[in-house]
C-alpha cells in the first residue's frame, strides 16, 4: 500500500509539473537535512533527519469582477528515506510524500476564502516567533495548537490599519463529533519588513480535542529580534489544563544569525515540562544556509531529551 501511495504522489507531481508551463503555476519547496545526536535518556544515537522538507505548487488566476482564484498543493518529502517521522514515543511511519496545506479559494476586496486542508488561524498566529520551527525545538514539542486540519473553510479579511481578522471552520466529518473553530486577530507584518512589530491573539474552540488561547508579540530592538508567547490550553472535557510561555531572541552579524529560545509548560496536575534551544545559522546564499543547534527538554514524568545537530537547508 505504501508503494502505491508513493506512485500516486509521483504521478500527481509529474502531471502538475507538466501543467505548470501552461497554467503559470509556481513550483517551490525546501530541502532540510541534519546530522544529529539524539538522546532520550537511555543513551544517545546518531541519525540523519529530514526536517519538514517539502515541494509545492501554487498559483493564482484573475477572474472577472475583481476576483482571483488561488490554489496550493504542498507535500512533505521524506528526504532521509527512513520512512519515520517524529522522535521517541511520538515516532511514526510515514510515506515518501505526505499532504501539507492543500486548498482552493477566491480572493477579492472582501479578503480571501479558502477550502481544503490548511493551517488553523491559531497556528498561523505564531508568525515567526518560533525560531526553531520544524526542528526539535519546535513549540509543538510541548504545546497543543499547531494544527493543520482537513475539511476546513478559512477566511481572512483585508488589512485595516495593519489589523487583520482570520477564522477557520473545521468540519469534523462525523456524526458524533463537534465542529471546531479557530479565530485570530493579527497586527503588523510577521516578517517585520512592513512594520516594526507583529502581534496576535488567537483562540481554538474544540479543535483536535483541545481548547487553546494564545497571545504572541515580536519586534526588533537595537538589531535584536525579540519575541514572546503565552498560551493556555485544556482538553475539551476540562482536563489537562496548562499554562505556558515562550521567549525567543535572534541577532544577525554579517552572514551569521545567533538564536535562542526557552519554552515552559506548567500543568495543573504538576506534570511540568520545559525546553531550551540555542543555535546559529550561516547564510551561504539567499536560498541556502548551514545551521547548528542544541535542544534540551526537562520532563517531570518522562525521560529528558537532548539533541545536538548540524544541517543544511536549501529553498527554491
Amino acid at each position: 500500500m505504501k508503494h502505491t501511495y508513493n506512485k500516486i504522489a509521483v504521478a500527481l507531481l509529474s502531471s502538475l509539473s507538466l501543467s505548470a508551463f501552461a497554467a503559470n503555476v509556481d513550483i517551490y519547496g525546501k530541502a532540510n537535512l541534519s546530522l544529529q545526536s539524539s538522546d532520550f535518556g537511555e543513551g544517545s544515537f546518531t541519525e540523519i533527519t529530514s526536517n519538514a522538507s517539502r515541494i509545492g505548487f501554487k498559483g493564482a488566476h484573475d477572474l472577472d469582477d475583481g476576483l482571483t482564484v488561488i490554489f496550493k498543493a504542498e507535500f512533505e518529502v521524506d528526504l532521509d528515506g527512513d520512512g519515520q517521522k517524529g522522535y521517541g514515543t511520538k515516532e511514526k511511519s510515514v510515506d515518501t510524500f505526505e499532504a501539507r496545506n492543500q486548498y482552493i479559494g477566491l480572493a477579492g476586496s472582501f479578503g480571501e476564502v479558502l477550502l481544503g486542508k490548511n493551517d488553523t488561524m491559531l497556528k498561523q498566529s505564531q508568525g515567526k516567533v518560533d525560531l526553531f520551527n520544524d526542528l526539535n525545538g519546535d513549540i509543538k514539542s510541548l504545546w497543543k495548537g499547531e494544527n493543520r486540519m482537513a475539511d476546513t473553510v478559512s477566511y481572512k479579511s483585508p488589512k485595516f490599519n495593519d489589523f487583520q481578522v482570520g477564522v477557520t471552520y473545521i468540519a469534523e466529518d462525523s456524526v458524533d463529533a463537534e465542529d471546531g473553530v479557530s479565530v485570530a486577530v493579527f497586527y503588523g507584518d510577521a516578517k517585520l519588513k512592513k512594520s516594526k512589530m507583529f502581534a496576535s491573539i488567537a483562540v481554538d474552540s474544540e479543535v483536535n480535542g483541545y481548547d487553546v488561547t494564545r497571545a504572541t508579540v515580536q519586534g526588533k530592538v537595537s538589531g535584536i529580534v525579540l519575541g514572546a508567547m503565552v498560551q493556555t490550553q485544556e482538553k475539551i472535557d476540562g482536563s489537562a489544563e496548562m499554562n505556558g510561555f515562550m521567549v525567543s531572541a535572534s541577532y544577525k552579524m554579517d552572514k551569521v544569525t545567533f538564536k535562542g529560545q526557552y519554552q515552559a509548560a506548567d500543568f495543573k496536575d504538576g506534570d511540568d515540562k520545559s525546553g531550551m534551544t540555542v543555535g546559529a545559522d550561516y547564510a551561504l546564499a539567499k536560498s541556502t544556509k548551514l545551521y547548528t543547534f542544541y535542544t534540551s527538554f526537562d520532563m517531570d514524568s518522562a525521560e529528558d531529551q537532548d539533541y545536538l545537530a548540524a544541517g543544511i537547508e536549501y529553498k527554491f
